[in-house]
């Protein structure tokens, strides 16, 4: 059995993926994936041992010029390269109106979320078969629910297993017990403030762990220069590709993240996490898996503790390194 995969991005989205393929494979012997996939994001699914093609799409770069794209040899290859093999379904894994018309550009039978349960109930349109999922569930298991309904396998009840090995990226190098540091994200009110990595930092150094910082724009690598700053024991790593940090941070003691895809690609290798949250409900959106550890701003009661201006963003400020260090101690034991 082949199956066609439309899940473009982004980077969480695209590992929250990787456990229903598992539970396919683990259900369906012989069946193998095909997978539509944003460009920058490539590298994921050609990590799974049941996807058998990546096909690169570029609808973030396309989109910029439609007209120019449309009428490109770069939009006619993505659809020749789309047929040219026979599925026996497609499974929209997005829910968008952009993924759902690529599901058009395949002769198969089409799977996706009904309007009820999908982020963009227009798209459910262009299914030919439309599955309900509880929406009130974590985005791994709605994904998993997705797939078992669509290719007919009962859903596991079993923890989300994403097909990856720590080995498969740590290689046999050994290395000095250090933690990782995921500091980067999108939103501002997603970030945990600067000078408590800092703290944080001099925390862990001080216990004798090394420390590392991975970077991905300008804007973060100067954060992780002012973590780094004044100590020895911390490391601004090189600007990395994915396959970089999944090796940083299979080589890790421990990560401590925001919410940020990396923090996903960390539950998807198996390594110990703590993931630090505010604005999102880690319930529906955080790192799913084992050895997965929360702490959200809702757990903290309030004291009506007066903190200083200068921590941004303020949503943040009652989780101060101390609390970190005290849910990162039980992690690292």
């Amino acid at each position: 059995m082949r199956v066609l995969v439309i899940k473009t991005s982004s980077m969480g989205d695209v590992i929250h993926t990787l456990p229903a393929l598992a539970d396919a494979k683990a259900a369906i012997p012989g069946i193998t994936f095909d997978w539509v996939v944003e460009e920058g994001f490539t590298e994921i699914p050609s990590w799974h041992p049941a996807v058998n093609k990546v096909i690169p799409v570029a609808i973030r770069r396309w989109r910029r010029s439609i007209i120019q794209t449309l009428a490109g040899e770069e939009w006619r290859s993505f659809k020749r390269e789309m047929r040219k093999c026979h599925y026996d379904c497609v499974i929209d894994a997005q829910g968008l109106l952009k993924s759902a018309a690529l599901t058009r550009l395949v002769k198969a039978p089409c799977y996706g979320l009904d309007s009820s349960s999908i982020r963009e109930p227009l798209a459910s349109l262009a299914y030919k078969h439309k599955v309900s999922v509880d929406k009130n569930q974590h985005a791994v298991e709605r994904v998993r629910e997705l797939f078992a309904k669509a290719l007919g396998y009962q859903q596991p009840t079993t923890v989300a297993q994403y097909g990856l090995t720590r080995k498969q990226f740590a290689g046999s190098t050994v290395v000095e017990p250090n933690v990782v540091l995921l500091h980067g994200t999108t939103w501002p009110t997603k970030h945990w403030p600067q000078q408590y990595w800092q703290q944080l930092a001099a925390k862990l150094t001080a216990e004798g762990y090394r420390v590392l910082l991975p970077w991905g724009s300008e804007t973060e690598r100067e954060r992780a220069k002012f973590i780094a700053e004044g100590n020895d024991a911390v490391e601004v790593l090189p600007r990395l590709n994915i396959k970089g940090v999944a090796t940083a941070l299979a080589q890790a003691t421990a990560v401590v993240s925001v919410d940020t895809g990396l923090g996903h690609l960390s539950a998807a290798i198996g390594v110990p996490t703590l993931s630090l949250y505010s604005p999102t409900d880690p319930k529906i959106i955080g790192t799913s898996g084992e050895q997965q550890f929360h702490y959200s701003t809702n757990e903290i009661e309030d004291t009506g503790t007066e903190y200083d201006a200068d921590i941004e963003p303020a949503n943040f400020a009652p989780m101060t390194p101390d609390l970190v260090w005290q849910r990162l101690r039980l992690v690292l034991e």
